[in-house]
Order: structure tokens, then C-alpha cells, then sequence
């Protein structure tokens, strides 16, 4: 029988006590697991994959990227610890899961994609599900979004190269960035970047990981 909403967040409690010992906690906020609760997942995965849209797991949504699996998205929305009044900003849109469970938490959520059509799809689908406070565009991940900034959070959705200094510099003090770092098919850890109220960052590895690589870095340094 294929996997229902319950089943998932039962999946995501189980994975979290697994790996309490990497994340350093036996629980995930219960307002992010709320959020989980609330977000149609099967609304963001193609036709084809909506049987399996509530397993714990990655799938694919085209263009050579994925929907990351539950406990990931879970797991990285609890990293930003996001509150009511924050604004956030999310490199690599992709199907808009990520960003929705963002938009239940956060007062408004900015999502970069540069995959146009994933872009147009992901803003269609956010209008037809109600959520009004997503602002998406078409560019570079590595750059940002820096009309916006500063933001409170900021997450990372595929694997970075190197941790992009355009994102340090749009976070704010006192601000978290969750993002992967890594080369595509090797090793990757999934890093908390946090800013101090002076400026100064600290980065810690959360967690091994295995992502999609974010694309535009060599376009970002040469810029």
C-alpha cells in the first residue's frame, strides 16, 4: 500500500531519532513538523510519482533535479529555526515543496530557480494552492537575491561547490543558512552557517548528504 501523510511524518520522527546523535536533537521544531503536516507533497510531484509522493525519499520532477526527501526538507526548514515575522530566501526553487513549507512559517519567502520552467511551474502551482507570500525568480542561486536582503534565513536546496560569499553577505546578523556543500557524486555535508550580531560567521557540519549540484558557480565568480 503506498504511503500516506502519516506515514511520512512518522518516517521523519524515526529519521531524526537515527541520526540525533549527528543533529544534536531528538525532535524536530513541532512548528516545522506542522508545516510538513499541512503541504499537499503529492501536488508537487510529477503525475507519474504521485504513488510515491509520501515516501521517505528524493524523486525526480525533470530537468535533471529532484524533490528532496521529507526528512531533508524537514531537517533544513528546522535549521533556520524560521519564525512568523521572518524573511527568507531559498536558492533552487525546483517543484516549490520546499517553498511552501517555507511560505506556512515565515512571513515572506524569496525562491531563486534557474531552470525557467521549473520557475513558471513552481509559481502556477504556489497561486493555485493560496500561498501569497512567495515571491519567485528566474537567476543565478549563486548570486542571491540582494534587493531583498537582509534576510533571516537562507537555504540551499543542491549542492554548492563552496559556500557562495553573496549569500554570506545577504544574511543577516543573527541569521542561519542551511546548505549543502560538495562536489556532484562525492562527498557533501550539509552545513549550518550562522551570523553572529557583529558580523562574524561560524560554520558547522550537520550532516552527510547527497544533492543535485547547484548550477552557476563559474558563472557567479566570474561576475
Amino acid at each position: 500500500m503506498a504511503a500516506n501523510l502519516r506515514d511520512m511524518l512518522d518516517d521523519i520522527d524515526a529519521e531524526v531519532m537515527y541520526t540525533r546523535h549527528m543533529i544534536g536533537k531528538d525532535a524536530l521544531d513541532a512548528r516545522v513538523m506542522q508545516a510538513m503536516g499541512k503541504v499537499p507533497r503529492d501536488e508537487f510531484v510529477p503525475a507519474n510519482m504521485k504513488a510515491a509522493a509520501f515516501e521517505n525519499g528524493p524523486l525526480p520532477i525533470g530537468h535533471g533535479q529532484t524533490i528532496s526527501q521529507p526528512y531533508i526538507v524537514a531537517l533544513m526548514t528546522d535549521m533556520l529555526a524560521p519564525e512568523p515575522d521572518h524573511k527568507v530566501l531559498e536558492i533552487g526553487t525546483g517543484s516549490g515543496y520546499q517553498t511552501a513549507i517555507l511560505a506556512q512559517l515565515c512571513a515572506s519567502v524569496y525562491t531563486v530557480e534557474i531552470v525557467p520552467e521549473l520557475s513558471t511551474a513552481a509559481a502556477a502551482l504556489f497561486q493555485k494552492l493560496g500561498y501569497r507570500n512567495i515571491e519567485a525568480r528566474v537567476a543565478n542561486g549563486y548570486l542571491g537575491w540582494p534587493e531583498h536582503a537582509p534576510y533571516d534565513g537562507i537555504i540551499v536546496t543542491a549542492a554548492a561547490s563552496y559556500i557562495p560569499e553573496a549569500l554570506v553577505e545577504q544574511l543577516k546578523p543573527g541569521g542561519r543558512m542551511a546548505i549543502p556543500v560538495g562536489l556532484p557524486y562525492s562527498h557533501q555535508e550539509l552545513m549550518l552557517v550562522t551570523k553572529d550580531a557583529q558580523g562574524n560567521t561560524e560554520t558547522r557540519s550537520v550532516l552527510g548528504v547527497a544533492f543535485v549540484p547547484l548550477v552557476g558557480g563559474q558563472r557567479a565568480q566570474r561576475q
